[in-house]
This record gives structure tokens, sequence and C-alpha cells, in this order.
């Protein structure tokens, strides 16, 4: 893709479950790759759990929703070039993937979907510059000692989407997802 200076690529930071949407839901975050700033955005519990599980390297025994779009995509000759999020507008995010033939348009989608079609073809994802700078934050680290090795700034992140103090209910959340992930697999 040409450089475009509206755009800022971003990579996922990380999952966390979410309790700021009512019955409970998740959220990806996104951080700038050539920056500090994060940006969360809700997602569904079947979009969070496929991005999960590609994120994880597993691989299901039969092809999920976002492997057989990969499917037909490849079977038709094209590849997905990126993913953008370009606006956001009554708190809902729009997305649209492009193809690397330019004669076909842009294909509007949900931003999960997006992001988890993206991975499945190694595409990079990107955000528009007005919505990083309206709603994106950097994290501030009060104490550095409580950071998990395994997946950095866990605990900041639950504080940020869950509004909670609570040092490790990120952490809970985080192995319930798994939990959650790992009885999906096995349905």
């Amino acid at each position: 893709m040409e450089e475009n200076k509206e755009l800022i690529q971003v990579d996922i930071f990380g999952l966390s479950l979410s309790s700021t949407v009512s019955g409970g839901g998740y959220a990806i975050i996104l951080k700038e790759v050539s920056g500090e700033k994060r940006l969360p955005i809700i997602i569904g519990q079947f979009e969070a759990q496929a991005i999960a599980l590609e994120l994880e390297g597993i691989k299901p025994p039969r092809p999920l929703t976002h492997d057989l779009l990969k499917n037909i995509i490849e079977l038709l000759g094209y590849n997905v070039e990126c993913v953008i999020i370009y606006d956001l507008r009554d708190s809902t995010f729009y997305a649209k993937i492009k193809f690397d033939i330019p004669t076909i348009d842009d294909i509007d989608a949900r931003p999960s979907d997006a992001i988890a079609v993206a991975l499945k073809f190694g595409a990079p994802i990107y955000v528009s510059v007005s919505i990083m700078e309206e709603i994106g934050f950097i994290q501030e680290y009060e104490n550095k000692e409580n950071e998990s090795k395994e997946n950095p700034g866990i605990n900041d992140i639950g504080k940020q989407i869950n509004g909670s103090n609570e040092p490790d209910t990120a952490e809970k959340k985080l192995k319930q997802l798994k939990l959650d992930l790992d009885a999906a697999v096995s349905m």
C-alpha cells in the first residue's frame, strides 16, 4: 500500500474482557506500530474467539467463518492488501478491506471481522489519524514491576477498559477468556 499520512499502522496489543458492554463483551486493543497510542474497540465474543485462536496459532478441526472467507478470496485469485479502520460515528467504528487488485472496490466490514481477515492473510491494519487523535490513549505505567512478562501491561489494560483498581481483575478475565476459547475449540 502506498504511504498515506492520514493512516497509522497498528498491531494487536491484546484482548480483554470488558464490563463496559451490558452482558459483557470483549475489547481488542490496537497499538501504534511506531508510537505508544492505543485504541480499544469493543467486539463480540465470537470475533474475539476467532482473533484469539489466530493469535495463539490454534487451528480448529474445521474451518471457521474467517477461514472460509480466506479460502474463497484465495480461490478467486485475490489477496487482502490491508484493512483500514477509517471512521467513527455514533460510537460505531467503520472498516474496509482493501484487496491487491485496484479494480476491486474496498469492502465494508465490521472492524472485528476485518481484523480477523487481516490476521488470516498476514495483512497490515491501519487506523485513521483522526480516530487515533480522538480516542487513542497513551498508557501510563504506575508500577512497572507488576506487569506480566508474558503479556505486558495486561493489568493496566484491564483498568483502562474495566475501570477496575484491582490489579488482578484483567488477569482473571484473561484466564476466563482462555477457558472460553478452550471450550469453543472443543465443541
